[in-house]
């Protein structure tokens, strides 16, 4: 038996994970943009901060 043949086994899980990776980059790529776009377009409005008063 040869060291280098792979399993059936370990292909599929090859082939599962680059897909769950592909999945969380292209994630990833859209939560990116879409900040992206926001701050460009103006969208990102700071509001002031308030003071906190301690209550007395």
């Amino acid at each position: 038996m040869s060291l280098s043949k792979q399993h059936e086994l370990h292909r599929r899980r090859k082939g599962r994970n680059i897909g769950v990776g592909l999945s969380l980059a292209a994630l990833i790529v859209i939560v990116l943009g879409l900040t992206v776009v926001k701050v460009t377009r103006g969208g990102l409005e700071f509001q002031p901060a308030t003071e906190m008063s301690d209550g007395s």
